[in-house]
């Protein structure tokens, strides 16, 4: 991978300006293709169900934020709880949340920019993001738009997903959109409880296959600037009701500058044992 590079603060600024005008233009003119219709009766199949845990330690961050992001995700939530996604139609995440604004009663927690963490206004959302990426390469539904981090800051702790499985989001145009391509109805039903966020994709009529989400080629690599970088690959198996393979292809490819030294963890347990 190329050594990183660093742009000044007005470089960032008028290219957040050009790119969400042309997000909000997007919006407007293909507003009938995005889903908007909510129910609160769920429909009566699950395709798929995850939860991932909110309060996660995370080296030096302090718990702060992750209690703030608690208190931004339960303003999130709401706006994506309960859509239907027909046929034909496209799932967008901003456009459903909306700006995450201090006038909204969005609080700082954690977001990553340029390889480190600091605070900011809505924090933590990208965990809502991550969850329904996760979900939804467990389904047919189609990922029309996904961001993937471009660097890896934390090491792996208690990870249950593979490195790469999840989705940044920044207001407005680094969105995640999904497209829905069959003939059924999907609904997005998404809680915030006590100590995990639930998540789950139900759909109109009984679902045909079982998906799964198999890593490959992982590997790290030295760069020849000095860092480190981090790839992978997941692909998606469908199985029929026999649990008979149908189809293996690749959804994802992901590539990450690392923030930390690789394979430390390994190397402490080692001295420790």
């Amino acid at each position: 991978m190329k050594q990183p590079i660093h742009r000044s603060d007005l470089r960032l600024k008028c290219g957040m300006l050009y790119y969400g005008a042309l997000r909000k233009l997007m919006w407007l003119r293909c507003n009938h293709q995005f889903a908007k219709t909510r129910a609160v009766t769920p429909l009566p199949y699950t395709a798929f169900a995850h939860e991932t845990i909110l309060r996660r330690p995370l080296k030096d961050v302090e718990m702060w934020m992750q209690e703030n992001k608690i208190i931004n995700l339960n303003l999130a939530v709401p706006h994506v709880h309960g859509i239907l996604l027909a046929p034909g139609e496209t799932f967008s995440y901003w456009k459903c949340i909306g700006k995450p604004s201090k006038r909204k009663g969005y609080v700082d927690g954690m977001i990553l920019r340029n390889g480190t963490f600091t605070a900011g206004t809505g924090g933590g959302l990208c965990q809502l993001a991550n969850l329904i990426f996760w979900m939804t390469l467990h389904t047919p539904l189609t990922v029309i738009e996904r961001h993937r981090h471009g660097y890896d800051v934390f090491p792996d702790s208690n990870r249950t997903q593979p490195f790469g499985s999840g989705a940044t989001c920044f207001y407005p145009h680094g969105d995640l959109m999904i497209r829905n391509d069959t003939q059924d109805t999907y609904q997005l039903l998404v809680t915030v409880g006590n100590t995990h966020l639930e998540g789950a994709w139900q759909v109109s009529e009984k679902p045909e296959y079982r998906y799964e989400i198999v890593e490959r080629n992982h590997k790290m690599e030295g760069e020849y600037w000095g860092g480190y970088s981090r790839h992978n690959q997941l692909y998606q198996q469908s199985f029929d009701s026999q649990g008979a393979l149908v189809y293996d292809y690749l959804v994802v490819e992901n590539h990450a500058i690392m923030i930390y030294a690789p394979f430390l963890e390994t190397k402490e347990k080692e001295e420790t044992s």
